[in-house]
């Protein structure tokens, strides 16, 4: 599993609100520029500020990362699945049972019929020995009918590799009906295609805090009604977290590399409908930059292209900084009017 950081935006929010109460109203500054506030406003606290709130910036170097595509999950419920190997395992025991039967039946007819000739027996015990070895010629075909028919089931509805799995009871499949392993669906989004079908991805858990490690298995047999999208099935652990019948964000590889830094969740603020970051402009200054969020590596992280090289990113405290930037606005909005 890849593990993020846990938010701290609920124990800033506390600290903010403390420190607006007490001596901070006359130290944190935002310089609001006089273009109509178009441009962020640069915010400024002093260091003792700074380590009060746990301010913690780094410098991130762009690095190349695999291209994700946000996807759709569903955990399936295996019921069917189990049902079909069961009625296999069944239908081979009966199919195995009419082969007995039916090499007693034809040694027993073969038999009579010798005695028959040799007038050793009636002619109406031999008639009614080839009447039982008909009769069980019969039920093997029925029988090897029966098995034929499951297996192109098992094919039909779960594709070739787990149906081949359904057939020969493979390891895989006895995990997946003992939930050992769960197994998903990934849909893509409607119109994305794959070159090949990806090795890997991953899955966000219920809570959020983790990302699942999904592993491939095969091409889905059906899309997912909902989305309409080229679908996979995938493994998880079944100690996962998820459940039969959850549905889930999954990330995709696409096979192509994408140049960016990677900002976790704990630097990126929302504000006016969009995603941003906070810059150290100086020693005792900050600026809100805007950043793009078309790709994810889970629902809060991303890889961020337009981070100007060198930068100091602002890793806790943003959420802090945000609620200055805005209480200095209106502060400038009140003076207005």
């Amino acid at each position: 599993m890849v593990r993020h950081p846990m938010r701290a935006l609920a124990a800033c929010g506390v600290i903010l609100l403390a420190l607006i109460s007490g001596p901070w109203s006359g130290y944190a500054q935002a310089e609001t520029p006089a273009a109509g506030g178009r441009e962020p406003a640069t915010v400024k606290l002093s260091a003792t500020q700074q380590k009060q709130i746990g301010l913690q910036t780094a410098v991130l170097a762009a690095e190349s990362h695999p291209e994700q595509i946000r996807a759709y999950g569903t955990v399936l419920d295996v019921a069917r699945l189990t049902e079909l190997t069961n009625n296999y395992a069944n239908a081979q025991a009966q199919l195995q049972t009419a082969q007995a039967r039916l090499e007693v039946a034809r040694l027993a007819y073969e038999r009579a019929r010798d005695l028959v000739q040799s007038a050793a027996m009636p002619k109406k015990d031999a008639e009614a020995a080839e009447g039982t070895f008909r009769t069980d010629q019969a039920a093997l075909a029925a029988a090897d009918s029966q098995v034929k028919t499951l297996m192109a089931t098992a094919r039909q509805e779960w594709g070739a590799v787990i149906g081949r799995g359904i057939i020969e009871r493979s390891p895989q499949v006895v995990q997946l009906i003992e939930r050992e392993q769960l197994l998903v669906q990934v849909t893509l989004p409607p119109g994305v295609t794959l070159a090949e079908p990806p090795r890997f991805a991953l899955a966000q858990a219920p809570t959020r805090s983790v990302n699942i490690d999904l592993r491939y298995l095969s091409p889905a047999t059906r899309t997912d009604p909902r989305i309409q999208g080229v679908s996979y099935y995938f493994v998880a652990g079944g100690d996962s977290g998820l459940l039969p019948g959850m549905n889930t964000t999954a990330y995709v590889p696409s096979g192509k590399s994408y140049d960016g830094v990677f900002v976790e969740d704990t630097a990126i603020v929302q504000w006016q409908g969009r995603a941003w970051v906070y810059l150290r402009a100086g020693p005792e200054t900050f600026k809100r930059h805007p950043i793009r969020t078309d790709q994810p590596v889970s629902d809060d992280d991303y890889v961020v292209q337009d981070i100007p090289p060198g930068s100091e990113l602002v890793m806790r405290g943003a959420q802090v900084l945000l609620s200055e930037e805005a209480k200095s606005e209106l502060r400038g909005g009140g003076d207005d009017d």
